[in-house]
């Protein structure tokens, strides 16, 4: 009785964070009603026995990304009333992109069948919570079934980072930089010039 209510309370809290992440006109709130659908979402997966998972969504989306958007927005100072100018312009497209997305959705639920046995495999992927725990659990999935998987996707983050770095990279003219092999080249006679100046003839 109280998992379930405790389950509901945090569930509404989450839905309702969630959607004024969207409707909040001010970005800072925003982030800050983020932040506590973060910490919900982590209530949830404590009550289905995950606390590693909860843990990870703390520390990595609540420490780390849902402070770096706050300091972003803070610290930009960004004027969105110029950028919500164009998004009456193109509100049909979003509409019809999100209907789009919510039919394939709708098809994919509706065509979802499970294999022969499915669910076996799904009792028998991790051994009983009595004999391990939830993080041991989880690390020998990780790292035996799908440790290919997971160093693709550690592949696909490191792309995604360097294409980030290159979009974002640009060349700025004027801007003095470091030459390390000019400055092991230098002698001593490219560093000074003696010029012999007469007396009262000045420089």
């Amino acid at each position: 009785m109280v998992t379930a209510i405790t389950f509901y309370i945090f569930a509404t809290i989450l839905v309702g964070s969630a959607i004024m992440v969207v409707f909040s006109k001010n970005p800072v709130h925003s982030v800050l009603f983020l932040i506590l659908a973060f910490f919900n979402a982590a209530g949830l997966f404590v009550l289905l026995g995950a606390e590693f998972v909860a843990m990870i969504l703390v520390i990595v989306y609540v420490g780390a990304v849902a402070v770096m958007f706050l300091f972003v927005v803070m610290m930009l100072d960004i004027n969105f009333t110029e950028l919500r100018k164009g998004v009456q312009d193109y509100l049909p497209i979003g509409l019809l992109i999100g209907f789009i997305l919510l039919a394939e959705m709708v098809i994919i639920a509706g065509g979802w069948t499970m294999t022969d046995g499915i669910a076996t495999a799904m009792t028998t992927a991790t051994p009983p919570a009595s004999e391990v725990t939830n993080t041991d659990a989880i690390g020998r999935v990780l790292y035996t079934d799908y440790i290919f998987l997971f160093q693709l996707a550690g592949l696909i983050l490191l792309v995604a980072m360097i294409g980030a770095i290159v979009l974002t990279h640009r060349k700025r003219d004027g801007v003095k930089k470091q030459n390390i092999g000019d400055q092991v080249r230098r002698r001593r006679s490219d560093a000074y010039e003696a010029v012999d100046v007469k007396p009262g003839s000045g420089i």
